[in-house]
């Protein structure tokens, strides 16, 4: 039976190897390395770049490499087009000069078909003047003036094969484009400004006046009252 200083306690009737297990327990337990979660917060080291910031930096410098190769093609497009724009209208201007060059040769060429041989016609009207004052002139031998008419016509016939054609003046108007007066004559049988002779007819080359007409002009009598001279002797 327990005694009365143990009166409230409770029985220690442990045995020894227990107690020496529970404390190789603690010992070894307190030996053992402990896994403690420990959260450490490492402070931001100034100079250290973001990674986003550097992420959003090689992206800009890469829109911005874009761009500028983007503005650099551009550039060089614009000057080819600039480049083919200017051959363009050289190369215009140079079939336009070529089709004036064309245009003005067939011109040149059709003159000189059509007027080529103006000088020669002018060198044969004289001898076409002569045979028509031979006939003016009217020789007594009739065949003699039969060939003289022959001749007459076969020059101007050949002549006109060649767009030479002739025109009297004579009776007409005098005008200063196709006649070329030799003189004036005044009277009062005919109207002023008509061509009252004709010395020599005038001829045209297909469209050109190669020669006007030679004539004489009637010119309204001086004064009133005077007496009309006489054709014949104004002529003279």
């Amino acid at each position: 039976m327990a005694h009365d200083s143990d009166k409230g306690g409770f029985p220690a009737d442990i045995p020894e190897t227990a107690i020496a297990e529970a404390v190789a327990a603690v010992e070894k337990r307190a030996l053992e390395p402990c896994e403690v979660e420990v959260e450490v917060e490492v402070p931001a080291v100034a100079g250290t770049p973001d990674p986003a910031a550097l992420l959003d930096e090689g992206i800009d410098a890469e829109k911005g490499q874009l761009r500028l190769e983007l503005e650099m093609s551009q550039e060089r497009a614009r000057k080819v087009f600039e480049q083919l724009k200017q051959e363009h209208d050289r190369l215009l201007r140079t079939a336009a000069d070529l089709e004036n060059y064309k245009k003005r040769a067939a011109r040149e060429r059709d003159e000189i078909q059509r007027y080529g041989n103006e000088r020669l016609v002018k060198e044969i009207l004289p001898v076409l003047d002569s045979l028509e004052r031979a006939l003016a002139a009217r020789p007594g031998d009739e065949q003699l003036a039969s060939g003289v008419e022959m001749t007459r016509r076969l020059l101007e016939d050949v002549l006109s094969r060649f767009g030479v054609k002739g025109f009297s003046a004579k009776g007409q108007p005098f005008d200063p484009r196709l006649h070329e007066a030799l003189m004036v004559v005044a009277t009062a049988k005919v109207a002023p400004g008509l061509v009252i002779e004709e010395q020599q007819r005038g001829f045209f080359l297909h469209e050109r006046l190669i020669r006007p007409a030679a004539v004489v002009v009637s010119v309204a009598v001086p004064g009133e009252g005077e007496a009309a001279v006489p054709e014949k002797d104004a002529e003279s």
